[in-house]
């Protein structure tokens, strides 16, 4: 069954709760096709439209990146598995980023805490899969790679959990690599799963140096849900076009390092019955190690096995 869910104030939150009720329920093998809007909590659906302004059903005190959700999965258990597919991505027509003006440790570096916070304007064009914008008076051409930089399920722990820093259950994982094609796994730990995702990115570097990647509205976002009841996971994991990957959090960037090396390492251990000290030796020569992001209060790292490098 394919499902659609429109814009509307009453879809969307700011944060992770495993109290919040579920604005749809779907079987395993469902698809969803919705829309999303941009960080700024607005959306237009072409140059000559005015943004319409939409708001949290939830009215967090601080509201930080518009998601859609929750969605729940009948059947859904903790110690199962919920593979996010994500089938189709086209982003709007417009985007922005920003850099600069606001305390942060990659600006104190870089020496533009108290410049003027400088916002770039993307337009965007989703037929080419172009973006360009003007900078200093020259024009910059990119081509896109969409994905959504938030994706999903809900914590197991009491509380409110803020979007910013992802987590085990997911959430503002912000990796470039999840673009169609790809199939992210996420262990569930509440009955239902509930689902939340959104932030649109139509372009994004590793590390996501400035704070911000190309942020758009998504005007197609179509995935399927599947649940795997007999895949054990504690951390995200992802199948993509560039291989298999797994995630290491932590405020340290060197923590963050060794958690995706390890989730890695026993994947690796685990599909080719090998043992744990071999493992590492064959990752050291075919697993890329990169900077997911380093600006969401924790640090992300990422690593790839790429498809056919151990054969």
């Amino acid at each position: 069954m394919i499902h659609q869910i429109p814009l509307d104030s009453n879809h969307f939150h700011s944060s992770f709760n495993k109290s919040y009720k579920p604005i749809l329920t779907v079987n395993s093998g469902d698809s969803i096709q919705l829309k999303t809007i941009d960080i700024e909590w607005g959306y237009s659906a072409a140059e000559t439209e005015d943004r319409s302004i939409f708001t949290s059903r939830e009215n967090e005190e601080k509201r930080a990146h518009p998601i859609i959700g929750p969605i729940a999965v009948a059947g859904a258990k903790p110690g199962m598995v919920l593979e996010v597919r994500i089938n189709q991505l086209v982003p709007g027509w417009y985007g922005r980023n920003w850099a600069g003006g606001i305390p942060a440790w990659q600006n104190d570096k870089l020496g533009i805490t108290d410049n003027e916070r400088l916002q770039v304007d993307w337009k965007l064009d989703a037929a080419r899969m172009t973006g360009s914008c003007r900078l200093g008076g020259q024009e910059f051409n990119v081509g896109l790679s969409p994905f959504l930089g938030l994706i999903g399920v809900a914590p197991k722990e009491e509380g409110i959990f803020p979007t910013k820093p992802p987590a085990y259950f997911g959430g503002n994982v912000d990796c470039k690599e999840l673009v169609r094609g790809s199939s992210l796994f996420l262990p569930v730990s509440i009955e239902g799963a509930l689902l939340s995702l959104g932030d649109g990115h139509a372009l994004q570097g590793d590390g996501e140096s400035s704070g911000t990647a190309i942020e758009c509205p998504m005007d197609l976002v179509d995935i399927t849900l599947i649940l795997h009841k007999d895949m054990q996971l504690s951390m995200p994991r992802a199948y993509t076009p560039a291989g298999w990957i797994t995630f290491g959090f932590h405020e340290d960037l060197n923590e963050a390092a060794a958690g995706a090396l390890a989730e890695m390492v026993s994947y690796v251990e685990q599909f080719y019955g090998i043992s744990r000290t071999e493992a590492t030796a064959l990752s050291s020569v075919a697993v890329d190690l990169h900077v997911t992001q380093v600006v969401n209060d924790v640090k992300g790292v990422h690593a790839i096995l790429p498809h056919g490098v151990l054969r």
